[in-house]
């Protein structure tokens, strides 16, 4: 009875989080309306095939170790503040202190995930027009891969000089969407995916550093805002001092800051341990070695230093 009603609560986020991403879908593409809902659907499978394969990949992987993993807890969000959802973990009940193991199952997720992502992403690219950008609108971040895919489906480095962009089909949104839940959970920071494949190849000792680099999330958030406020100024043709921009630079910074305090509350709700200890007397085989390279290096090729701010068409910047 009690794993019946488990497979249920897993049953019931899913499904919760399937009419929370097809509303964010739907609005993504009327703007003002869920209706017709269907035209959200576009957005939502892809999105949760690419949530879904990820947190299978940890699962499976996890359960081959014989660690005690339990099935994915999809999380909504209501579409209107965001992406229609914040992701999906599992819980393992115990972390491993193999750290082996324990870089199986960190890069298992992200590495299966990505598999989704690319092939989606490319699709949604080929549905997705390529127009001048006007008015107030919204520029989706860009990361070395991102920029690489759009390269490989139009053709041409986009956005360019002549500030052209491809306009998201929704299947678009929902692989780049993708690759930002995959960013996130490759910080190397506390029990995020990352923070699980560094201290499985640094040891104990990451701790330490991994405390540090939260601490910088809000520097980098500082950061963010300093560079969209200049960048944005440009666009609307004024001084950096008028609204909207600075508005933007702060919303553009944003996300930097929400990912500080959530990390933040998960720390102290786990009695603040940054990540339970390995056993450092173990080292990582050559193999897993490579693999965690190989994770560095989907990070680089993912990672968003902005990932979602608002553009200015010259003259459209409003008064002080």
């Amino acid at each position: 009875m009690r794993r019946r009603r488990q497979v249920l609560i897993h049953l019931a986020l899913f499904l919760v989080t399937f009419a929370t991403t097809t509303m964010a879908g739907a609005l993504f593409v009327h703007g003002d309306t869920v209706r017709p809902l269907s035209d959200g659907l576009a957005y939502s499978v892809p999105l949760l095939l690419i949530l879904t394969c990820h947190e299978l990949g940890h699962y499976v992987v996890a359960r081959r170790h014989g660690v005690d993993a339990s099935l994915p807890y999809f999380v909504p969000i209501p579409p209107q503040i965001g992406l229609g959802t914040f992701g999906a973990f599992i819980s393992m009940r115990g972390v491993t202190s193999n750290r082996t193991k324990l870089i199986d199952i960190g890069a298992a997720g992200p590495l299966a995930g990505m598999v989704i992502a690319i092939p989606v992403i490319l699709y949604g690219l080929h549905l997705s027009p390529v127009r001048m950008l006007e008015g107030i609108g919204q520029q989706e971040g860009n990361s070395l891969l991102y920029l690489l895919l759009k390269y490989a489906a139009k053709g041409a480095w986009l956005p360019d000089a002549a500030r052209r962009d491809v306009i998201l089909h929704p299947t678009a949104w929902a692989g780049w969407a993708g690759l930002l839940l995959t960013m996130i959970n490759l910080l190397p920071i506390w029990q995020l995916d990352g923070g699980h494949i560094a201290t499985a190849y640094f040891g104990n000792r990451y701790a330490r550093f991994a405390r540090w680099l939260h601490r910088a999330l809000p520097f980098l958030g500082i950061a963010v805002f300093l560079w969209v406020r200049g960048v944005v100024a440009r666009e609307a043709g004024t001084g950096p001092g008028r609204a909207p921009v600075t508005a933007i630079a702060i919303l553009a910074a944003l996300p930097w800051l929400l990912w500080f305090v959530m990390v933040l509350v998960m720390r102290r709700l786990s009695g603040g341990v940054e990540h339970p200890p390995v056993d450092d007397d173990a080292p990582l085989p050559r193999s897993r070695r490579i693999l965690f390279w190989i994770v560095v290096a989907v990070f680089v090729m993912i990672f968003m230093p902005v990932p979602l701010r608002m553009t200015l068409a010259p003259g459209a910047s409003e008064g002080p």
